[in-house]
């Protein structure tokens, strides 16, 4: 019998002009959570497909308990015990939880659904693992993360032994994965396996008992946790030094640059989408959103971006009122926007990078002539300047924006919101789903604008990036804006406490 609930052997799938896993061997034994760790583009993703039977191998085995196996797909995967818990959760959201986690797996008696034996099987496995969810509320009113409990659920009620959890915090409170690291290790005692893939090392280094970092396709190194530092787990995923702390410069702050008033948005599903919200930002100032998405922040990010669904009150640049003001005008007055998705609302992916650098100031001088004609040499050597100076890693500035990595797309998106000399800065979730370069980049080019006296108004998930590059924080609850904290106050417990709303009684 083998000492390894799994192992996967010299692993190895090529996509066309690319390695994506060259001969990776990792194993995972019973009790243990085993992180995953690496760089965007460095194969976990494709690593973990294949162990969940949504990617072939080219070459290499698994082996599950001893016993060396073909996993054809993922209804093979979750024959073989293997269950994965997806960033994006794989839930009907009409549907009730019990609905949820049996679909697929009913019992029937005499063609009669037997739901009395499967709720009493929900009902123990919840009692197991620590897992309280009401299973007969429907999953759309439930909060971000009770679904990921539902989703843990329905993974244990098809018997899994081998769990996959695929960057499980990016959405959670601090009081939310406090939780599920609690779930994880009542999970880890019954002798399952936890593969726990992460760019939080903090969490990494909270959670794990071994840590695997891949770079480029190939296993760098497996450690276990004692001994093991940020610092050394940052340098083998980059394979240079990273600078892990934010540099903070005192800044003077400036006039108000942006003033929000008694903002109210509402859209076709929710007609309080934002309640009344107003906060101002100033020059030299970062000022932070907290909250559990959902809660109003992309309304409220669009509505000053675009203007988009407001029903009353006030958005003021400098002083004048730009409330209905549309979305050229605004960009042309000093508003830069670096969306919350990238593919959808950043770049027009078949456009090439020059032309997507440029995108927002086509329509001037340089890149546009008196005659409305486009001068497409000024945007490509405009576009070889940026590239240098924001060090996107790209063949040529006619790469199609398709071909970037996920990190380099939004470093292009960065660079051209920051290379029009905006007074305001608009950034929604900057680092979402970029590796650990990539965010260091980000953050410096966030507290350069600082620096220069721009304004920023930062909205992220990522509780610890808030709280490091942020002056203020104003926490969002229920479209509203429920507690506000200096960068001194702002303690994390405290600011997720707010993101729950346990501080909605108090006045801002």
């Amino acid at each position: 019998m083998s000492d390894f609930l799994l192992e996967m052997r010299d692993i190895t799938k090529h996509f066309p002009g690319v390695t994506a896993n060259d001969r990776v061997s990792i194993d995972l034994r019973p009790g243990e959570v085993h992180a995953l760790v690496g760089e965007n583009g460095a194969g976990k993703t494709t690593l973990m497909k294949i162990l969940y039977g949504l990617n072939r191998p080219d070459a290499g085995s698994i082996w599950v308990r001893g016993e060396r196996i073909s996993i054809r797909g993922p209804r093979d995967a979750i024959r073989r015990g293997i269950g994965m818990v997806h960033q994006h959760f794989m839930l009907l959201q009409p549907f009730t939880v019990l609905e949820n986690i049996i679909l697929g797996e009913e019992s029937h008696t005499a063609g009669v659904l037997a739901l009395a034996a499967q709720r009493k099987r929900i009902a123990d496995l919840m009692r197991e693992n620590r897992l309280v969810v009401d299973i007969d509320s429907r999953v759309e009113e439930l909060s971000v993360g009770v679904q990921q409990r539902v989703e843990i659920l329905k993974i244990l009620f098809r018997g899994a032994t081998i769990l996959i959890f695929d960057e499980p915090t990016a959405v959670l409170t601090p009081q939310e994965v406090d939780e599920l690291f609690r779930t994880l290790r009542e999970i880890t005692r019954q002798g399952k396996g936890i593969i726990f893939i992460s760019h939080k090392l903090d969490e990494v280094l909270s959670i794990a008992d071994r840590i695997t970092v891949i770079r480029q396709g190939r296993v760098v190194q497996t450690m276990d946790r004692a001994g093991a530092t940020k610092q050394r787990i940052a340098e083998l995923m980059v394979g240079k030094p990273v600078l892990l702390e934010v540099d903070r410069p005192v800044v003077q702050r400036g006039s108000a640059v942006l003033a929000v008033r008694d903002l109210r948005v509402r859209t076709a599903r929710n007609p309080s989408a934002v309640g009344g919200v107003s906060f101002d930002v100033h020059a030299g100032e970062i000022y932070g959103i907290a909250g559990v998405e959902g809660n109003g922040q992309s309304e409220l990010v669009r509505a000053i971006a675009e203007g988009a669904e407001v029903e009353s009150g006030e958005i003021l640049l400098e002083g004048g009122n730009i409330t209905r003001w549309p979305v050229r005008r605004r960009r042309d007055g000093g508003i830069a926007h670096i969306p919350e998705d990238r593919q959808k609302y950043g770049l027009l992916l078949a456009f090439s990078l020059a032309q997507n650098l440029a995108l927002g100031r086509h329509h001037k001088p340089p890149f546009s002539t008196r005659l409305a004609t486009i001068n497409f040499r000024a945007i490509r050597e405009s576009a070889r300047e940026i590239i240098k100076r924001f060090d996107i890693r790209t063949p040529s500035e006619e790469t199609p924006a398709h071909a970037l990595s996920g990190g380099n797309q939004q470093k292009a998106v960065v660079a051209r919101e920051l290379s029009g000399g905006p007074k305001l800065l608009l950034a929604s979730q900057p680092t979402r789903g970029v590796d650990i370069g990539a965010t260091e980049f980000i953050h410096r080019q966030l507290m350069q604008a600082r620096s220069e006296g721009k304004a920023v108004l930062l909205i992220s998930a990522d509780l610890d990036e808030l709280i490091a590059l942020s002056d203020r924080i104003g926490v969002m609850y229920k479209g509203k804006i429920i507690k506000e904290f200096t960068h001194d106050t702002a303690v994390r417990e405290a600011v997720g406490l707010a993101m729950t709303g346990e501080a909605s009684d108090v006045a801002v």
